[in-house]
């Protein structure tokens, strides 16, 4: 049920998923003829506002990458009721992207600075044969896989560590210091899934690790190469980056006084 009345100068939280195959990421791009999640948002935003409405988001996801749990926020330039920030917005966008809530916030939340953590999500689909259905929702992979080699792997990546090696060289961020609080890999049937939370992530640094974790698994690495790679602070000792399909943004955390709702990670088709 729909409650909350929001008046101008509020500031609004909101919840957002989308399939990112169709997109050039999540950043509003200068450049023409490029379709981005933000453009879209906004664009539907500021119809229902009847107002230009602009966004900050928890994280800039890659082109072709997914979110099961995005959080913006943004300044309601007019009185609108939830339901036309949620259901409104929903009808006037790409049906590939979707609104799950809106709350009121205090004026001091910033979906970017005031999270604490970011979570992702790395779905591998493992059988010989390749996939006909979720091709754009999955990386596949048709050597066997040694999930618990990779997630032994992961555990030297813990903490608050350089991850210069794991970073993408036009990455932009003036320290490759993050801190990862953890890393999980499992299996679920046919599919591996690197599950990782961390404070921030560097450009490209999920991929990265994914790409060095797959190598490990498909038994061309030894468990300890991971540990070697983050040591050598050199990007050209890695593996190649894995591809975007597969990556999902499920998660973002705040400071309890902020109220949010509480979110199950993503996607919808992985099971807890």
């Amino acid at each position: 049920m729909f409650t909350d009345q929001f008046n101008p100068g509020d500031t609004v939280a909101m919840a957002i998923s989308y399939d990112g195959s169709a997109y050039h990421g999540w950043q509003a791009q200068r450049k023409p003829q490029v379709a981005t999640v933000q453009e879209e948002l906004e664009k539907a935003l500021s119809q229902v506002a009847n107002n230009p409405v602009k966004v900050q988001c928890a994280g800039r996801t890659d082109a072709g990458v997914h979110a099961s749990y995005q959080v913006v926020n943004f300044e309601s330039p007019v009185a609108r009721g939830e339901k036309a920030w949620v259901t409104g917005t929903n009808t006037l966008m790409p049906r590939n992207i979707a609104v799950q809530w809106a709350k009121q916030v205090p004026a001091d939340f910033n979906a970017r600075f005031s999270a604490t953590a970011r979570r992702y999500r790395y779905i591998i689909l493992n059988t010989t044969a390749r996939p006909a259905l979720l091709q754009s929702g999955v990386t596949w992979e048709s050597r066997q896989l040694d999930h618990n080699l990779m997630h032994e792997a992961a555990q030297h990546l813990i903490g608050e560590l350089d991850f210069t090696s794991y970073r993408a060289v036009a990455c932009q961020s003036n320290t490759a210091m993050r801190n990862i609080h953890f890393i999980e890999v499992s299996r679920r049937g046919e599919m591996v899934i690197i599950d990782i939370q961390a404070n921030a992530f560097l450009l490209h640094m999920v991929r990265n690790i994914t790409g060095v974790l797959l190598e490990i698994g498909k038994g061309n690495q030894p468990s300890s190469w991971a540990k070697a790679v983050l040591a050598a602070k050199d990007r050209t000792v890695a593996a190649a980056t894995a591809p975007p399909q597969g990556l999902y943004l499920v998660g973002v955390s705040y400071p309890e006084h902020y109220g949010l709702p509480v979110y199950a990670p993503g996607p919808y088709f992985i099971t807890e």
